[in-house]
């Protein structure tokens, strides 16, 4: 089938909602993927941050075949191998004990906040509420909206859950303030996507823990952008010197297939106790196998490397463009997330990359945010460049 021919079953029987682009991939390969029609495009998107290894990654395809073959779905009633692997290898390369298996970001931070309150029931005297920040986003479930910081993203979905409340990002005196005798838990992203690539200042996370610490209370890190990666580390607190008590993981930790975790230290973990929480299928066999092909690959192959020495060479490029386009206001971010906050709106700019044939995507009204694969080359950072150049050359 061609575009239109998708687009119009698309239209006719999906859900309507998404604002989707008027083309319907079908075939992706390393940094690039081709529409129905077969026009190549350079992918800076990478299914916002999913596809670190770009697409069909050669580990991951062969890992998803060879457990495809062997099994692929029992219930969490039994013990399977690539579930135990994937566990063991995410705890023994971060501060975790402990792993809870689901099927996406939203999912995994539901799970860290029904650990919160099982926690602050056993432990904290009942306290329940969670701490996040404005301009932050957790998901798209009830609970997740509720904690995001977005009003756009929670408008008619009311009457929200309680527990919830937002403070300024970046903002130590607004939390240490906001903390009572309700406070359970601190949920922070390490660095903003959603709300526009930002980064935080220096020494901001490291308040958060001693203040998490000294108030007895849990500090969770929601890493569904930027782990596994993303950012040149393969956990983004690693740059940051600190380790929180819960962490949440997804998008890039399947490969491209739906896998979401909750990593948590064991003295957390444990009041999660058997029939608190489950999910039917969370860390089922055949999407363990392609996370454990991505821990892998990122661990050995020089990605993280190449990740940190790309991502310095398109933060060299967009600052110069910013010198010859006075539209850019802004270039914010690390390793391979970067955005570019401009003067202008941000959808007319993607809009033209893609008849150009470059996938970027615009946050916050006016950031471009890139997010190219972790294994991207010179001459397409140099190819995106061009192109953004030359785009920016009309405005």
């Amino acid at each position: 089938m061609k575009n239109q021919q998708i687009l119009g079953l698309s239209q006719t029987y999906v859900a309507n909602t998404y604002s989707r682009f008027p083309i319907a991939l079908v075939r992706g390969k390393g940094c690039r993927v081709w529409d129905a029609d077969g026009k190549q495009y350079l992918d800076f998107v990478a299914g916002i941050a999913v596809n670190n290894l770009g697409h069909g990654h050669p580990n991951v395809l062969r890992a998803i075949q060879r457990q495809s073959k062997k099994l692929i779905h029992v219930s969490n009633l039994y013990h399977t191998t690539p579930q135990a692997e994937l566990a063991a290898a995410l705890c023994q390369n971060s501060f975790a004990e402990r792993v809870f298996f689901c099927n996406s970001g939203a999912e995994a931070n539901e799970a860290a906040i029904k650990l919160v309150r099982r926690y602050g029931v056993e432990r904290l005297g009942g306290r329940y509420e969670i701490i996040s920040t404005f301009n932050s986003f957790h998901g798209r479930t009830l609970a997740t909206l509720t904690a995001t910081g977005q009003e756009k993203v929670r408008a008619g979905f009311d009457p929200l859950p309680e527990g919830f409340r937002q403070v300024p990002y970046n903002d130590l005196s607004a939390m240490e303030q906001a903390i009572d005798a309700k406070t359970a838990a601190i949920l922070v992203e390490p660095i903003q996507g959603e709300g526009g690539v930002i980064v935080p200042r220096d020494g901001y996370l490291r308040g958060l823990r001693e203040l998490a610490s000294a108030k007895g209370i849990l500090l969770i890190f929601d890493e569904v952008q930027v782990g596994m990666g993303r950012t040149g580390k393969l956990f983004a607190y690693e740059h940051f010197g600190i380790t929180p008590d819960i962490m949440t993981l997804a998008k890039a930790l399947g490969g491209g297939l739906p896998l979401g975790a909750m990593l948590a230290r064991d003295e957390v973990a444990r009041s999660l106790a058997p029939g608190s929480h489950a999910s039917t299928f969370g860390g089922n066999p055949v999407v363990c196998s392609a996370g454990l092909a991505v821990l892998k690959t990122l661990k050995r192959n020089g990605v993280l490397e190449n990740c940190v020495k790309m991502g310095k060479l398109l933060l060299e490029g967009l600052r110069s463009l910013q010198a010859s386009f006075p539209v850019i206001r802004e270039i914010r971010g690390k390793g391979l997330l970067l955005g570019v906050e401009l003067d202008c709106e941000a959808a007319k700019i993607v809009e033209e990359c893609l008849r150009e044939g470059l996938l970027i995507n615009g946050t916050a009204n006016r950031v471009l945010r890139l997010l190219p694969p972790l294994i991207v080359k010179k001459k397409e950072i140099e190819q995106a460049l061009d192109i953004l150049a030359k785009i920016l050359a009309r405005q």
